[in-house]
């Protein structure tokens, strides 16, 4: 019988760095499908093993155009196949359209902003003149903070949208937001693995919107500036000791009925301490500077969940060919 092991779905070497090392501390056989571009024949029969979807919505930043619709044609002939995928079709789904996470969040009753999709700049500013107060747009399917800006009247818009400097949205959607204004400058990020809460961190808004943890973003990405050197200003990544909130179960039900099994999920608090959950991010990274402070890491947690599930999968192999 051929050993299985764990296959990983990504088109970024730099976010899997960790997951590999944690892949050898745990000594777990794993190989890795760079899926920026290739050959499906879809009437093969795919390896045995745990495949984990760590697909990114911001793929088209780093060259990798169709990485996810690549993605999109893999997943359902792993699925045809009975293979244990993490992070499934449905999962890719709903990391590459924002709509279609706030959609689904509101069947378990999770409060998102209001929140318009435009398409076109006409279409952009008129979404906007439907709001009262200050408004952010961002892109329908983004990654690090893709186009998130914010403006406080029409006009600064209009500017915005008719400039060299406008980024439209890869999928041609653009979002138009209510800005929720926070007490403080701080969202909080739940980290899910195996479906189950790991731990939640704060994340310091001063420096802009763009909250990717991976460290790596600080240098490979100067419009990213989420890495943590030392330094003598307070920490930007924070974890919450003992954080817990009625909304987490919600969380759970939602990520269970989607197919999403490791995931961060990003909520602000207003002034009157409800909750808005904004972002849904399949392909989660975690701070390690955060992490090394509060003793809790999550690529090992990753790695060690996928390591379980390879073991259940071997058990169940053996146990078919001896009966």
């Amino acid at each position: 019988m051929r050993m299985a092991k764990i296959y990983v779905i990504h088109e970024n070497d730099a976010w899997v760095e960790p997951l590999r090392a944690a892949f050898g501390e745990l000594g777990l056989a794993h190989e890795e499908w760079f899926l920026d571009r290739g050959v499906l024949d879809f009437s093969s029969t795919p390896p045995e093993g745990v495949f984990y979807n760590r697909m990114s919505a911001s793929s088209h930043t780093r060259g990798h155009r169709y990485a996810p619709e690549y993605t999109s044609c893999v997943l359902p002939w792993l699925e045809a196949h009975g293979r244990r995928v993490v992070n499934n079709s449905r999962a890719l789904q709903l990391e590459i359209n924002k709509i279609a996470q706030y959609a689904a969040l509101a069947r378990f009753g999770i409060r998102t902003p209001r929140t318009l999709a435009a398409v076109g700049p006409d279409a952009i500013v008129e979404a906007a003149a439907a709001l009262r107060g200050s408004f952010i747009t961002k892109h329908n399917r983004a990654g690090k903070g893709l186009g998130v800006r914010l403006f406080h009247d029409l006009d600064a818009l209009r500017s915005y949208v008719a400039s060299p400097v406008f980024e439209d949205s890869v999928d041609g959607v653009t979002l138009v937001q209510e800005y929720v204004k926070a007490p403080e400058p701080f969202i909080t990020r739940c980290e899910f693995i195996g479906g189950k809460f790991l731990y939640a961190v704060r994340v310091d808004t001063t420096l802009g919107f763009e909250l990717c943890p991976a460290d790596v973003c600080e240098i490979g990405d100067a419009m990213c500036p989420v890495g943590e050197k030392p330094s003598a200003a307070p920490a930007r990544f924070e974890i919450l000791r003992g954080f817990s909130h009625s909304i987490l179960e919600r969380y759970r039900r939602f990520l269970a009925a989607n197919g999403i099994e490791i995931a961060g999920i990003e909520f602000i608090a207003d002034e009157r301490g409800e909750l808005h959950t904004y972002d849904v991010n399949t392909n989660t990274n975690y701070n390690s500077a955060a992490e090394e402070r509060a003793g809790i890491y999550g690529m090992r947690a990753v790695a060690a969940f996928l390591g379980a599930e390879l073991k259940a999968l071997d058990a169940g192999r053996r146990n078919a060919a001896a009966g």
